[in-house]
């Protein structure tokens, strides 16, 4: 499987029963993909409606799409709202997760993932709010880009939120931030501890009950 299917797979496993979850644009989308059987997930979109899924063969509509404008369709149940009470319900803590993606993470667990240097971007969007007021923040991320280690001592790009995020999951690691520091609780298969210390930028933990990653082929 690819990276990117690793890492989908893993954070979907994250989901619980009755969750509201918002997902960001780019890898994030892929989770939707994979929640387990049997967990019933309510995904919802910062531009304004919860009960979306990913576009329903015979059901596409090109007025409805998610926050970063690809295609949705909306499921039985759905309701749409404004901008407002969207933002409400985020920075009113009623968000149970968000899965971001990331551009680095630092030793302390805190997110940049809004500028990427040299380019053009139209701003932070959601994430600022999605950090500080979800529940609980997981990030999804390949492990390093172009060479270079993107869990870092110091976040080197403006960051997202101070606030620390609850969970990193990579292409090679799952990795908890805690007030000691980050702490390595599993590897992706056929990944061994050393590998994931050669391509990180600061000190990791090794969790006692360290495991490899639950995941089916």
């Amino acid at each position: 499987m690819d990276e990117k299917t690793l890492i989908a797979k893993r954070v979907a496993l994250e989901l619980m029963d009755g969750d509201l979850v918002n997902l960001g644009i780019g890898l994030p989308t892929l989770v939707a993909r994979y929640v387990p059987p049997g967990r019933h997930v309510f995904f919802q979109s910062e531009n304004g409606i919860v009960g979306m899924s990913g576009p329903i063969t015979g059901a596409e509509n090109h007025d409805l799409t998610d926050a970063g404008g690809s295609p949705i369709s909306a499921l039985p149940g759905a309701a749409s709202f404004d901008s407002a009470f969207s933002f409400g319900l985020i920075r009113g803590g009623h968000l149970d997760v968000t899965v971001l993606g990331g551009l680095q993470v630092d030793r302390e667990g805190r997110l940049a993932n809004w500028m990427v240097p040299g380019k053009m971007v139209p701003g932070m969007g959601g994430a600022m709010d999605l950090v500080t007021g979800a529940r609980r923040v997981i990030v999804a991320m390949q492990h390093s880009a172009k060479g270079e280690a993107k869990i870092v001592e110091r976040c080197a790009l403006p960051l997202t939120s101070v606030r620390r995020v609850d969970l990193v999951v990579t292409d090679l690691a799952v990795i908890e931030p805690t007030d000691a520091g980050l702490v390595l609780k599993e590897t992706a298969p056929g990944v061994t501890v050393e590998q994931v210390i050669a391509n990180t930028g600061c000190e990791l933990i090794i969790a006692p009950d360290l495991r490899s990653m639950p995941i089916e082929g």
